[in-house]
């Protein structure tokens, strides 16, 4: 059975491997390493004879541990069961985070989750037991939040179905999100294939103070870098400024790398990651860290000169960061909080000055740290009688740290303003927010500490605009009730009518002085032997549906195809495959797929989710049924998108639904990493133009075809035809970044398929 707890031996065999295969890398490369290539390449399952080009080679490595959440994880695990493996291969954990729904406060939204999604709990729960992976059921805390207090530990190779897995780096891991495929290839004991990222560096000096929180930190860099600018790229924040930051706060900075693109952002190790480990009851972890730091941090040249050693390098003075917010609709929309009323005040931005709700927490900031600072703002406003202006709720990301603040009352001082206390699951962040009807179709203004912000991300709703700040930032504006309010120099009135100005929060504990309360436990472990275990799912279930393999490819290239959609600007896994009410049927494929592109922008019409069949010259239809009337005629079909297509969410379903009803191909200007992976794990073509203004060229009628498949190869480009209506015709050069062994998945109809053939 395999150990799923993160314990000194699991610790020290990773440190030996490690350092074990940097003395082939360093032979072999002859310079100094940072710190991201030391944890990856020391991961490497060929270290003498793997390729090793950043930016080119695709590595083989083997994460040492796997997590799933319950949306993805369905997936996931019903994927593994056709592998017809036994028992997972590396550590593998289920987290129950994303089916609970936010719509009045925790306890009573828990009960009615558990009522609702019991089928989905009973599968998870039993897939878990009989492949031995452990199960954190509902309420126990968001996947990323429970990683970081259980499993993550510096140097650690973690792979997760989440974009948020990253949020380990806090503890100096390198922890990766991926598509579900990717999971199920380490749970069946195959290397995991990755594209060598490129380096970049935030090189930090100076310490924050004030107002300014670890959150400024990521959304200074966010607005640098912008949602494309960390595409295929490790981030790797360096020099004495990171020593500076707490073990969570260095998870938030971490864990918002997901909206520069970045494949992870890192922290070497450091005494604030060891506080951490022993405050979370891993004291025995600390210890070995210090004994192999070396294998944690950048080599020293590497930090006294690091543009000679990362591809680009950013430097931050901590000492000078103001808050920061971004938004609306995208993280990389950033600015200091001194030039926000400015905006809010150019009406040509249409913001809304008026709060209609703030939320603090979630998997990004609800560190005791964190909560501390937002009590300590909450305090200020009691003491001169003063309470949230708009609605204010809290998400816990564990039950470890709801259990702790309430034992330590910085809740109670977030209800005396009258905080609404959430279950302690993802919840608003993920569009699981069930809001007031009278607020549907409104344009209205949000504030959150959470990580995304994309339009409908969370409420389902186009008009709503989330704005992100840091948790005592958000509570700060919570108290104001509008956007504009800057807590460095405006003042609240008091309950006497006496003006008054909000002090800085004063540096709080990073970790409790007494041990973390662990509060209701919701953790199962698998038994020695699941054997026995039966996976029963009714045939006719709402909620689940066994997946059959996809049909091979049949050697002929793809001729005459209809293009069904062309993308218009931001295409996130959201626009695809949309969550919100969705969410309750990802174990459903069929049944799910009827959102498919549902918020993507049609660049012919301006139309979301919908456009023309051109079949039958109806215009106006949903994408799907479009897709689904294509298929019953045997008519293939493409996807023309726009710029860094697929960013956001790992979303596996983006690609799963395309693939289900009878896409071949995505023609993109370009992609973002994890959706172009997840394509090609199901066997679709991720192609992109040469020149990304091609892309214009494409026209609603146009036919597509794809030549010469059968000698596809790395590197060489896919001769693609454009046939348009009035008879004319036009060939473009189509680029792709697929690996030899990729190309076996097309060929074979998907990664799957491949244990079919073992």
């Amino acid at each position: 059975m395999v150990t799923i707890d993160s314990t000194p031996e699991m610790a020290a065999k990773v440190y030996e491997t490690i350092e074990r295969n940097l003395t082939i890398v360093r032979r072999r490369l002859g310079r100094p390493l940072t710190l991201a290539d030391k944890v990856l390449l020391g991961h490497l399952d060929d270290p003498e004879n793997q390729e090793i080009e950043p930016g080119k080679s695709y590595l083989l490595l083997h994460p040492d541990r796997v997590v799933l959440q319950d949306v993805l994880g369905q997936t996931a695990m019903l994927q593994f069961m056709q592998t017809r493996r036994e028992k997972v291969a590396a550590p593998t954990t289920i987290h129950c985070d994303h089916l609970i729904q936010a719509r009045a406060e925790g306890e009573s939204d828990l009960h009615q989750s558990l009522e609702e999604n019991q089928e989905v709990y009973d599968f998870l729960r039993s897939a878990a037991a009989k492949y031995g992976a452990g199960f954190w059921g509902p309420g126990a805390g968001i996947i990323h939040q429970v990683v970081l207090e259980h499993y993550a530990f510096a140097g650690e190779l973690i792979i997760g179905t989440d974009s948020h897995t990253p949020n380990a780096g806090g503890l100096g891991a390198c922890a990766v999100g991926v598509g579900g495929a990717d999971a199920v290839d380490v749970m069946a004991g195959l290397p995991w294939e990755v594209l060598y990222p490129r380096h970049i560096a935030v090189y930090l000096t100076g310490k924050l103070s004030g107002w300014t929180a670890p959150k400024d930190v990521i959304l200074y860099v966010a607005g640098q870098l912008t949602v494309a600018g960390g595409t295929n790229a490790i981030v790797e924040y360096i020099g004495p400024g990171a020593r500076t930051i707490s073990a969570t706060g260095k998870a938030t900075i971490a864990n918002m790398g997901a909206e520069l693109g970045a494949t992870t952002s890192m922290f070497p190790y450091d005494e604030r990651m060891g506080k951490y480990l022993r405050a979370t009851g891993r004291d025995d972890l600390a210890p070995l860290a210090e004994r192999y730091k070396h294998l944690l941090e950048p080599d020293p040249e590497v930090e006294a000169n690091p543009a000679r050693y990362y591809d680009r390098v950013m430097e931050l003075d901590l000492s000078k960061l103001e808050p920061y917010v971004v938004g609306p609709h995208s993280p990389d929309r950033a600015r200091p909080i001194s030039n926000l009323a400015a905006e809010v005040a150019d009406r040509s931005n249409a913001f809304c000055d008026d709060l209609s709700t703030a939320l603090i927490g979630s998997c990004t900031n609800s560190s005791y740290e964190d909560m501390s600072r937002a009590a300590d703002v909450a305090e200020q406003a009691k003491a001169h009688g003063v309470k949230a202006a708009v609605p204010f709720l809290v998400t816990p990301g564990s039950e470890q740290v709801r259990a702790t603040i309430e034992r330590d009352g910085q809740m109670q001082s977030l209800k005396d303003i009258n905080g609404v206390v959430l279950a302690n699951a993802c919840g608003p962040c993920i569009g699981q927010w069930r809001r007031a009807k009278e607020m549907v179709g409104v344009p209205n203004t949000i504030v959150t500490s959470y990580n995304r912000n994309f339009p409908r991300r969370n409420d389902g709703q186009l008009t709503t605009m989330n704005f992100i700040g840091s948790p005592e930032l958000v509570t700060a504006l919570a108290l104001a009730g509008r956007l504009s309010f800057n807590p460095l120099t405006d003042a609240l009135v008091g309950a006497d009518g006496k003006p008054f100005k909000l002090e800085p929060p004063k540096p709080a504990p990073e970790v409790p002085a007494e041990p973390f309360a662990r509060g209701r436990s919701a953790y199962i472990a698998p038994p020695e032997d699941g054997s026995k275990i039966v996976l029963d799912v009714d045939p006719h279930s709402e909620r689940l549906q066994l997946l059959e393999p996809w049909l091979p490819w049949d050697g002929r290239d793809f001729r005459n195809m209809a293009v069904l959609m062309k993308t218009k600007g931001k295409t996130t896994t959201d626009h695809i495959s949309p969550a919100g009410p969705w969410l309750s049927l990802r174990g459903h494929l069929d049944k799910f797929s009827d959102n498919m592109f549902m918020g993507a922008t049609n660049a012919f019409t301006g139309e979301f989710g919908k456009g023309k069949n051109v079949l039958t010259g109806e215009s106006g239809q949903p994408i799907a049924k479009i897709a689904r009337g294509y298929k019953s005629q045997g008519l293939k079909w493409v996807i023309i998108g726009d710029h860094n297509y697929g960013e956001g969410s790992s979303r596996e379903h983006a690609a799963l639904s395309p693939r289900l009803l009878g896409g071949v191909a995505v023609i993109a200007r370009s992609f973002a990493r994890i959706h172009e992976s997840n394509l090609k794990k199901q066997g679709l073509l991720a192609l992109t133009f040469q020149d990304p203004t091609d892309y214009d060229r494409i026209r609603e009628e146009d036919r597509i075809s794809l030549l010469g498949l059968a000698a596809m190869a790395p590197g060489k480009p896919v001769e693609c035809v454009v046939r348009h209506a009035d008879g004319t015709s036009e060939t473009l050069p189509l680029s792709h970044s697929f690996g030899a062994s990729q190309l076996e998945w097309f060929r074979a109809g998907s990664a799957l398929n491949l244990f079919h053939d073992a």
